[in-house]
């Protein structure tokens, strides 16, 4: 999927909570990706469309360090990525060997990937901060990838931390970790969120003032229509 830059835009201004919240009334419950959070601590939010990589266990003719060279490898699912994608790697849970370190994220980021999301961890930790790559991830671990990992393509179906992804499905990641929007919702969930977040903040200044929370949040037909009275007259 390419994204407009207006769906773009108002996707970064909707949290993963409003997401998730919106695609649970949608019936999608497991739109939160298990284990990948924030590498580098704080982090901006970002969206993107998913570009997909598949790992599976290590099979040891396989997983060896010649198999980078392969035109199969992570290193030529990189060159086969567009500007503004957001890479989901399915490493399977796997913490105990890294799929990608400073050099590969740094060739990302050249290629201006918008960021790397796995449920497994990275390598080469302070390199990997170093080239601004936005990473999630399930934390980080010296040995490679071919140590618990085989690498065997890209833009297929994956699951990662316990969602299902499919190329072109929409990630929006911030600091409370990493949300998937299908392809067909993501302008209901786009319009729908950018009201979400209008509503709760108004909802939070109510708050401030000293309102109580029964009636407020979620809102009964009074509050609704006081929110929407002071909406229309902005």
């Amino acid at each position: 999927m390419t994204l407009s830059s207006d769906l773009r835009r108002a996707l970064e201004n909707i949290s993963t909570g409003t997401v998730t919240t919106l695609l649970l009334k949608k019936g999608i419950r497991s739109g939160w990706m298990r284990g990948p959070m924030p590498f580098a601590g704080e982090a901006a939010r970002i969206v993107g469309p998913a570009f997909t990589l598949r790992f599976v266990p290590a099979r040891e003719d396989l997983a060896t360090p010649e198999s980078w060279a392969s035109p199969r490898s992570t290193r030529g699912a990189i060159e086969e990525m567009p500007e503004g994608v957001i890479a989901v790697a399915d490493a399977r849970g796997v913490t105990h060997a890294g799929i990608f370190g400073d050099i590969l994220c740094a060739r990302m980021k050249k290629r201006g990937v918008a960021g790397l999301v796995t449920d497994g961890v990275v390598r080469d930790g302070v390199g990997v901060i170093a080239t601004g790559l936005p990473v999630w991830s399930a934390g980080t671990a010296a040995p490679p990838s071919v140590a618990g990992l085989t690498f065997v393509g890209w833009q297929e179906p994956v699951g990662c931390g316990g969602v299902a992804v499919f190329p072109g499905d929409v990630v929006v990641a911030d600091g409370d970790g990493v949300a998937l929007i299908p392809q067909a919702l993501v302008e209901d969930v786009a319009k729908a969120g950018l009201e979400q977040e209008r509503f709760e903040a108004w909802v939070v200044s109510e708050v401030e003032k000293g309102a109580s929370l029964p009636g407020l949040y979620p809102p009964n037909d009074a509050t609704k229509a006081r929110y929407n009275k002071e909406k229309s007259g902005r």
